[in-house]
């Protein structure tokens, strides 16, 4: 059984080096593990400030995703009142035109707006025309 540890220490202290090997250097096991230390640290001081900046960046998100919410919520109830408001001036529209006396009004009136639209593009297309 102590031969089955031996054979497997071995084995991976083979493949241990095997990296130094490909990269063209033979180290020495102190000096190896001196610069896995230091590499270590070096990886890990990147890597805490890699974390520490998703941090931030998650917050920030957080922040805007909230901000984005309350805005949504404001905007819906606005258009909860103006719904509410607009269903009351169609109620007052339907109570206008019940009545056939008051669809005559309303079609007059119509009749008015259109006119005073025509009669007001011509004279600007009138006047473009002799001004230009």
């Amino acid at each position: 059984m102590s031969y089955r540890r031996d054979h497997r220490s071995s084995r991976s202290a083979l493949l241990d080096d095997l990296g130094s090997l490909e990269e063209g250097s033979i180290r020495s096991a102190s000096y190896s593990n001196g610069i896995d230390d230091n590499d270590n640290e070096k990886a890990m001081d990147t890597l805490h400030d890699r974390v520490s900046f998703l941090k931030r960046l998650t917050g920030d998100i957080h922040e805007e995703v909230e901000s984005h919410n309350r805005m949504l919520d404001r905007m819906g109830n606005a258009m909860d009142s103006s719904r509410g408001f607009l269903s009351g001036t169609i109620d007052r529209f339907k109570m206008v035109f019940d009545k056939k006396s008051n669809k005559r009004t309303c079609k007059l009136a119509m009749y008015f707006v259109v006119g005073f639209f025509v009669l007001y593009f011509m004279i600007r297309t009138l006047l473009y025309f002799l001004y230009g």
